[in-house]
């Protein structure tokens, strides 16, 4: 039997969703380790909408649920539906989705509100001691909920300008979790709190790089399940 792995989306494309290639990359990797997923998402309305042409904001309302199901495939359920005794273990892609739609991080940094229904999955499956793998800019959800947890958003210091977001490190550690520094292809696994992170694209690194390293954070959560 294959682990079955709940994969919870933001919504489609990097400025006001989730990350394509990072929801892609975790998607193969847990199909090449013969787990059975199913796809989240809350049915919320978008903080805002991005024309990803022109990086600017565009007129118009989307939604989290309706948006995720673009890279579902349609075959996708309301995150309200989700229960961790249904699941071996979560996985967050990142995005910026992530920190505009599952919680307000984008606009609020450390002192950000978690979304009640990623609040509520997270907890459930930390209490059931199931592992929770995150990457990109998702490990903050992980630091918001589970203060004293360990994570990796890749380097703390922007390292010959490929982690230009190197300060999330230090808004990190002023959650009161720990920061641990990685390559783009590794991962960080706290053991005491079952979450395994890497940093994805908040490295400027090759496509293929980015792929390998979200593969090391899904291999350690099958590993963990």
């Amino acid at each position: 039997m294959g682990k079955r792995v709940a994969v919870v989306l933001a919504g489609c494309g990097v400025f006001d969703g989730s990350e394509i290639h990072e929801a892609s990359a975790a998607l193969v990797h847990l199909s090449r380790g013969g787990a059975e997923v199913k796809i989240f998402a809350p049915n919320i309305e978008q903080r805002d909408v991005v024309n990803h042409l022109k990086g600017s904001p565009a007129e118009e309302k989307r939604n989290v649920l309706v948006e995720s199901a673009r890279l579902a495939r349609g075959n996708i359920q309301d995150l309200a539906e989700l229960k961790a005794s249904e699941f071996d273990a979560v996985i967050f892609p990142g995005g910026f989705g992530v920190a505009k739609n599952l919680c307000s991080w984008a606009v609020d940094g450390k002192n950000c509100t978690v979304n009640e229904h990623v609040h509520s999955t997270l907890q459930a499956f930390h209490s059931a001691k199931k592992p929770i793998g995150l990457c990109c800019i998702s490990p903050v959800l992980a630091a918001k909920v589970f203060p004293g947890c360990e994570v990796t958003v890749g380097q703390d210091k922007n390292v010959d300008g490929r982690f230009p977001d190197a300060e999330t490190a230090a808004a990190i550690t002023e959650l009161g979790c720990k920061h641990i520094c990685k390559n783009v292809n590794e991962s960080h696994v706290d053991k005491a709190n079952k979450i395994v992170t890497t940093c994805a694209f908040m490295c400027k690194a090759p496509l293929h790089e980015i792929f390998d390293g979200i593969g090391t954070m899904v291999q350690e959560v099958l590993k963990l399940a």
